[in-house]
């Protein structure tokens, strides 16, 4: 979906690269049709090595624990009981809806139902300033929608430094999506013409916002409402979700809980590394752990934001010795020749080791020069491998050049 908004933009700037075209309209269905036939190979995919794989059995319900070593399965009023030495609790998370008087009278989206609308929202209105909400509002304003994003907060991606977030918000206004940070939703209602009228409070005092459509993205918790975890003894943290140590066993042996359902990032890919750990204990007499892994993340709007590692204010918390570097894209050769020059590159470096610590790219293709940083850090890489290596031009990893230049206050090369 995010990829058929960025045809769109692409189409609408056709100028800006002498290309001609006409208007350019976007058919949500067809989107959304698309979208599921990936969808659908991939699981289908995925079913098919399932069902090839000897003594697995695939049994579909809702689960729930008897006690520590058996399991209730339930579908269509039948109940079936296994029993185990080992259980793990996979069943990820699922969106956290806000207390927030009227909700439960009117019709809203959540990150899964705003995926399967087959008309264009008039205006979306989006409360939270998440992952969630940036790719979804910058997705649907591309498709054509009026969009606004109501965030209780100061700043949007509360995790990341301010001037990362600052540059984000400046995005997504640029694009002609309303950004209201440090509002706070108090009441929501339907008006005659059925719009949905959203109350907020903010510096300015108490204002209504009028919108065709409501997403819900304040975050997300934890999938274990159904699993009747008191019965096998295992706990939760006082946020509900499952406590694991470094190994993902739970406080009953034989119990273990991976993926969302746990405390810690939200990320497919983490779940996959949980898998990794488990594979790597149970079945290879392995010592994996959790603790210290790097955890990289993209935030899929347009740019790229690609994110692993320290930020500036973590770094500065622990009381590190830090130096810090900043490129903007509007110095890149290979962002300025495809007209992308938002954003700007930043990378913290531990000043006596001159390892890299994290970094922030919020550019063209942001999680995949990311992922460039993020193997030198696996690798122990001093940024000075950087700053002296040698890369192809034109491409966006020789912008690590000038980046890690700016570090030592050289000047950059000139651009070509």
């Amino acid at each position: 979906m995010v990829a058929s908004a960025r045809v769109a933009h692409l189409a609408r700037r056709a100028g800006d690269y002498g290309v001609a075209t006409g208007p350019v309209n976007v058919n949500l269905a067809q989107v959304r049709e698309r979208k599921q036939k990936i969808v659908e190979r991939f699981r289908s995919g995925a079913e098919q090595a399932l069902d090839a794989i000897a003594g697995l059995d695939v049994i579909r319900g809702n689960a729930s624990f008897i006690d520590a070593r058996n399991v209730k399965v339930e579908r269509a009023g039948v109940a079936q009981r296994l029993k185990a030495d080992k259980i793990f609790i996979n069943t990820g998370a699922k969106a956290v809806i806000p207390p927030i008087d009227g909700l439960e009278r009117v019709p809203f989206l959540d990150s899964t139902s705003i995926m399967e609308l087959d008309e264009l929202p008039e205006h979306l209105l989006i409360m939270g300033g998440g992952y969630i909400a940036i790719e979804f509002g910058q997705m649907f304003r591309r498709y054509g929608s009026q969009v606004t994003i109501i965030e209780r907060g100061e700043h949007l991606l509360a995790r990341e430094d301010s001037d990362v977030s600052e540059e984000v918000r400046q995005i997504l206004q640029e694009d002609g999506i309303a950004v209201r940070l440090k509002a706070k939703a108090s009441r929501v209602e339907t008006n005659e013409q059925e719009e949905i009228r959203l109350t907020v409070s903010d510096d300015g005092g108490e204002a209504a916002v009028t919108g065709s459509h409501l997403l819900i993205a304040t975050g997300r918790q934890p999938n274990v409402d159904h699993l009747n975890l008191a019965a096998a003894g295992v706990e939760m943290d006082r946020n509900g979700y499952v406590k694991v140590n470094d190994r993902l066993e739970t406080n009953v042996p034989g119990i273990y809980a991976i993926g969302d359902v746990k405390p810690g990032p939200a990320f497919t890919h983490i779940s996959y590394d949980d898998f990794r750990i488990i594979q790597a204990n149970l079945l290879e007499s392995g010592n994996a752990r959790i603790e210290g892994r790097p955890v990289p993340y993209t935030v899929f709007m347009d740019p790229q934001l690609g994110r692993v590692g320290l930020t500036e204010k973590e770094a500065r918390a622990q009381g590190l010795s830090i130096r810090v570097a900043k490129l903007p894209m509007a110095n890149v050769a290979r962002a300025i020749e495809f007209g992308e020059t938002r954003g700007f590159m930043k990378a913290i470096v531990d000043a006596e080791t001159n390892q890299i610590l994290g970094c922030a790219i919020l550019g063209m293709e942001g999680g995949e020069v990311m992922a460039v940083l993020q193997v030198a850090m696996m690798g122990k890489l001093p940024y000075t491998a950087f700053r002296d290596g040698i890369f192809a031009h034109p491409t966006l990893a020789e912008s690590l050049n000038n980046l890690f230049m700016a570090m030592d206050g050289m000047e950059l090369h000139e651009m070509k």
